[in-house]
């Protein structure tokens, strides 16, 4: 079994190793008898799936969420039964990488036209004068 990245892109189950452990949330007793949270965790590092060039680009996107060995982990306890969290977090774990490898376009610079420059300092002065036109006057009030 193979989970889809992308379609460059495919990952087999039999690098995700999980761990599971109690958890909080939802299920009262259940979830003090049940070991239903689930941390999903992938070896970055030693991954035969990734490209360097994609091993470089997770890295840099998602080192918040790496380890010092170069694991990833993902942490999921959201469902009542480990089956559900183990799921959601292999949903969560593909598209984590789908947007992490993602190209992100690059920001061009654009120049403010002249007309705008213009209206903005005329909004500025407009409100300038509708302020100074609450000020207090020299009124008598004999």
């Amino acid at each position: 079994m193979m989970i889809e990245i992308n379609t460059d892109l495919h990952i087999p189950y039999s690098e995700l190793p999980f761990t599971f452990s109690r958890s909080s949330g939802p299920g009262g007793q259940h979830v003090n008898k049940v070991n239903s949270r689930v941390t999903l965790w992938f070896d970055l590092k030693g991954s035969a799936s990734l490209s360097g060039t994609q091993k470089a680009r997770l890295f840099a996107e998602l080192g918040n969420r790496i380890n010092r060995k170069g694991w990833l982990w993902l942490v999921c306890y959201r469902h009542r039964s480990q089956a559900a969290n183990r799921q959601a977090a292999i949903l969560r774990f593909a598209e984590l990488l789908r947007a992490a490898l993602k190209r992100k376009r690059p920001r061009r610079k654009t120049i403010v036209g002249k007309v705008a420059k213009e209206r903005r300092l005329a909004d500025k002065k407009r409100r300038s004068q509708l302020k100074k036109g609450r000020g207090v006057t020299n009124v008598d009030y004999d």
